[in-house]
């Protein structure tokens, strides 16, 4: 697959920030492999990553676990931790998972929305469009899964939310290509106006017909990266 972002930069010695934790090495770990300074099959050493975080061998280990629980990283024999990469095929079945679990949980979502959670929304909204109006990948990302976690918890399943939320981690190494490109940045700030409106319509219909088609960018620019048989 065709590299579209440089090397991540090291990350300021240990010395010169508090000490680092699991949380903090899969959180630049899980961003830098979203917003492609990562790439599919690309090997995480150990020693490399215990100099860039100035962290202890144990954290980065405990730290791979936890990514590859997360799904964005997979052991290969003779090669050890590296980001996932998934085949068409695989890419398929996975988006499959997501389009049935968002579609159901828009579907349960209830009709007129409590005041409260669409409120909730609109300002998560709020911060997700000023992230793109500031051209802050980090931000619009972060942002971005706040208001999908939002959206579905209102689903009333807790059951359903948790597995949503699993298979949107299982695909950070999928969308990395979308939410590199503005245009689709724009376009999922359309789309999640436009839910808001749909929900505000109590217009289930619409809803989960955009919630079916957000998921799209993220496949449609990953299947072009894959080599051709």
């Amino acid at each position: 697959m065709a590299r579209l972002a440089t090397k991540t930069a090291k990350t300021p010695s240990a010395a010169a920030q508090r000490p680092v934790t699991v949380i903090n090495v899969v959180e630049q770990i899980e961003e830098d492999i979203v917003l492609g300074r990562l790439h599919p099959r690309e090997r995480l050493i150990e020693d490399e990553l215990m100099e860039r975080f100035g962290a202890k061998r144990h954290v980065i280990r405990q730290s791979l676990l936890d990514l590859e629980r997360m799904g964005v990283v997979e052991r290969v024999p003779n090669r050890g931790a590296q980001v996932r990469s998934y085949s068409a095929q695989a890419v398929a079945q996975l988006y499959q998972m997501r389009t049935m679990l968002e579609t159901t949980a828009a579907s349960l979502i209830p009709m007129p929305l409590p005041a409260k959670a669409l409120e909730e929304l609109r300002a998560i909204q709020r911060e997700h469009e000023d992230a793109v109006r500031k051209n802050d990948p980090k931000l619009v990302f972060r942002r971005n899964i706040a208001f999908h976690w939002a959206l579905f918890a209102n689903c009333g399943n807790p059951y359903l939310t948790a597995a949503i939320n699993d298979f949107s981690h299982r695909a950070h190494v999928i969308r990395f290509h979308s939410l590199n490109q503005r245009r689709y940045v724009l376009r999922a700030r359309d789309e999640h106006r436009a839910m808001i409106k749909a929900i505000e319509a109590c217009d289930r219909p619409a809803l989960i017909d955009l919630c079916r088609k957000h998921l799209m960018p993220s496949v449609e620019t990953y299947l072009k990266l894959l080599p051709r048989d």
